[in-house]
C-alpha cells in the first residue's frame, strides 16, 4: 500500500512522545502504532525508550514485516524533516553505547531537556534507572519479564474472544498489574523519585515511560507525565503549539480506523478520532 506524501487529514502537533513499543515482542501493537503515525504529524518525535525489545529478541528472534514498517515509517518522517530523538530504555539498552550519534536522521541521547512552547522545561528520560529491580536484581527483572509475557499471551486470547463478541479492547495484563498492591505502591514510589530527579535538574516537569502506566498529573509542583506503552494501553503524549500536553489513547476499530474511547471535543478526521486527556 503506497502512502500519501501529504495527508491533509493528519492531526498536527509540536511534539509527540512515544515509548515502550517493544518491537520484537509478539505483544507489540504495531498495527495500532502504524495507524497512529499515519494519522499524526509533528515537528519533533521523542522516542522515550524500549522501542526495540532486545531482551525478547535475545531469547528468540521475532521480527515480522510490521516491525520493519514501524521503523521505515519513522525513518520516512525523519527524511521529511521531523526531528526524531531516541532515548534508550532497559530493553534497548544496547543503544546507550551510541550517545550523540545519528542513525538515518534519528538522534540517540541518554536523556533530553525539552522546552515546551509555553516555556516549561521537561526532563525526558526512560526511567529504568530509578527502578531498583532493573538496576540491582537483573535475574528478578528477567523473571518478571517472563511473567509479563504470560499475562500478555492471556491478553491476546481474551482480545480475540472479545472481538468475536463485538466487545471493545480490554487489557487483562494491565488490569492484573493494577490489582496487585505492591505494583500500585511501586508506581507511586517510581513517580516520586522521578519527580525528585526533575526537581534536581531544575525542570518544571518530567516525561518518562518504563512502567506502562500513562498519566499526566502534578506532583509536588512538578508535572509528571508518563507516555504509557504500545503493548497494553496504546498511548502517546502530544504537545500542542501552545504548550498544552495531551494524553492520547489510540483505538483502531475495524480496519485501522480509530474509535473514541471516551468523550472528547476533538472532531473525527478521515474516520479517525482521539481519546484525549489534556493538561
Amino acid at each position: 500500500m503506497t502512502e500519501k506524501e501529504h495527508d491533509p487529514s493528519a492531526r498536527r502537533f509540536r511534539t509527540l512522545f512515544i515509548s515502550d513499543v517493544h518491537l520484537g515482542s509478539k505483544a507489540a501493537r504495531t498495527d495500532y502504532l502504524i495507524d497512529f503515525l499515519r494519522s499524526t504529524e509533528a515537528e519533533t518525535i521523542i522516542l522515550v525508550g524500549d522501542i526495540i525489545d532486545g531482551w525478547r529478541l535475545k531469547r528468540s528472534w521475532y521480527w515480522p514485516q510490521a516491525c520493519n514498517d514501524v521503523v521505515q515509517k519513522l525513518l520516512r518522517k525523519a527524511r521529511k524533516g521531523t526531528r526524531i530523538i531516541y532515548i534508550p530504555g532497559n530493553h534497548d539498552e544496547f543503544m546507550r553505547d551510541f550517545p550523540g550519534l545519528h542513525f538515518g536522521g534519528i538522534e540517540v541521547a541518554g536523556r533530553h531537556m525539552h522546552e515546551g512552547a509555553d516555556g516549561r522545561k521537561y526532563l525526558v528520560l526512560h526511567g529504568d534507572e530509578f527502578d531498583v529491580v532493573v538496576r540491582n536484581a537483573r535475574l528478578i527483572a528477567h523473571l518478571g519479564d517472563w511473567a509479563y509475557d504470560v499475562a500478555i499471551a492471556i491478553n491476546i486470547v481474551l482480545s480475540a474472544v472479545r472481538r468475536r463478541l463485538g466487545l471493545p479492547y480490554w487489557s487483562f495484563s494491565a488490569w492484573a498489574k493494577l490489582q496487585v498492591k505492591h505494583a500500585v505502591n511501586f508506581i507511586g514510589e517510581f513517580q516520586r523519585v522521578v519527580v525528585e530527579e526533575a526537581r534536581r535538574e531544575n525542570a518544571d516537569g518530567v516525561i518518562c515511560g518504563h512502567i506502562h502506566h500513562a498519566v499526566i498529573e502534578d506532583i509536588g509542583g512538578i508535572r509528571y507525565i508518563n507516555t504509557g506503552d504500545w503493548v497494553e494501553s496504546c498511548t502517546a503524549v502530544a504537545e500542542h503549539y501552545d504548550g498544552t500536553m495531551e494524553l492520547i489513547t489510540w483505538r483502531p476499530q475495524g480496519r485501522g480506523v480509530a474509535a473514541r474511547e471516551t468523550g472528547s471535543e476533538t472532531p473525527a478526521l478521515s474516520g479517525r478520532a482521539f481519546s484525549q486527556e489534556a493538561a
